[in-house]
């Protein structure tokens, strides 16, 4: 996205949690989990344990080594294990991702940072929730023409149309809560993602790497991508019920009728007496975006046999976007109903 189209519909804080920097830091995280959770039940010394803390400590990646890497192996992985275990002390160095794969690294680190965005999108949700609750309590018994079918159809009044739209957002937020249990899981299954690269070690490895984290348990789920799916829908449909907000709103306040007014509406190279309802449109915008790659998302749950790099490049191609887009949907819902005037 150009930073003048970012401008218009992108989300930095969401994009700073979803940046190299953020995935790097997660993926030391869990390498430090890794570490510690191991050396809990003996599969490797304490010593072992600290010799890899120390080396994570103020490390700096060769971020140009990262991207040749990546460009290489199609994952980031080796590239950062390989510099990070140079800075191991000997004989610790073996103690390292010791049993994990790639795919035990950079999906438990997408499960970190989603945690963080889930944190901003139930902060937005309420502030979008809280101010159409004071729309209703201010507009609630006011008057307004319902249409059905673009046509006039039959007084109600504003309590009604804010209900409408509040209701399903309020849905999306207990979603959104319900999914931390679901999705934001470990994932710690090796290579071939049956555990056995852990030599009995699992299941007390993958609950110790989950506590520190903050994650919940799960058994190794790294060709079962119906949680992301899953995801991928609950973001479009957030996206949809705000720009379900945003075309109601564009509407109601064109010129011929008048129900509703924008302050601080976009203007026009041309026409002075233009107040364009900039907000409304990148809401209607985002949530048809999102919807489509939802579909494209779906298509990342086909794994072949123990894993996909086709698949899970096709998933880390969608959802960053449809995060963003979610992201920015909650940032400029906030702002439209900010700059909305019943009457």
């Amino acid at each position: 996205m150009t930073n003048l189209l970012s401008a218009l519909c992108g989300d930095d804080e969401i994009e700073a949690l979803l940046g190299d920097a953020r995935q790097v830091a997660a993926m030391l995280a869990f390498e430090r989990a890794l570490a510690e959770a191991s050396a809990d039940c003996s599969w490797i010394g304490e010593d072992a344990a600290a010799a890899v803390g120390a080396a994570i400590d103020g490390f700096e990646p060769d971020w140009a080594d990262l991207y040749a890497g990546m460009a290489r192996d199609g994952v980031v992985v080796p590239a950062l294990v390989k510099q990070l275990r140079a800075r191991v002390a000997e004989p610790h160095g073996g103690a390292l991702h010791r049993g994990a794969t790639s795919q035990d690294a950079i999906d438990t680190a997408m499960m970190v940072q989603i945690a963080g965005i889930f944190d901003v999108y139930e902060r937005r949700l309420n502030a979008v929730l809280d101010a159409l609750d004071g729309l209703t309590r201010t507009h609630g018994h006011a008057q307004l023409m319902a249409h059905t079918r673009m046509q006039m159809a039959l007084p109600t009044n504003w309590g009604a149309k804010l209900s409408s739209w509040g209701e399903p957002l309020g849905r999306h937020l207990r979603a959104l809560s319900g999914l931390r249990g679901s999705l934001l899981v470990v994932q710690l299954g090796g290579p071939v993602g049956d555990g056995g690269s852990f030599e009995g070690h699992a299941e007390a490895i993958r609950a110790g790497v989950a506590q520190r984290l903050g994650l919940g348990i799960a058994t190794p789920w790294q060709t079962q991508r119906d949680p992301i799916v899953a995801l991928g829908a609950l973001l479009a449909q957030i996206s949809g019920s705000l720009g379900k907000i945003g075309v109601d709103i564009a509407l109601l306040a064109q010129n011929e009728i008048g129900a509703v007014r924008l302050e601080g509406g976009g203007g026009s190279s041309a026409m002075a007496h233009k107040s364009n309802p900039v907000n409304a449109e990148v809401l209607v915008a985002l949530a048809r975006y999102n919807a489509g790659l939802s579909g494209v998302l779906a298509q990342a749950q086909i794994h072949e046999y123990e894993r996909s790099g086709a698949a899970w490049t096709l998933e880390w191609l969608t959802l960053p976007q449809m995060l963003i887009a979610c992201g920015a949907s909650l940032r400029i819902g906030q702002t439209l109903l900010s700059q909305l005037r019943i009457g």
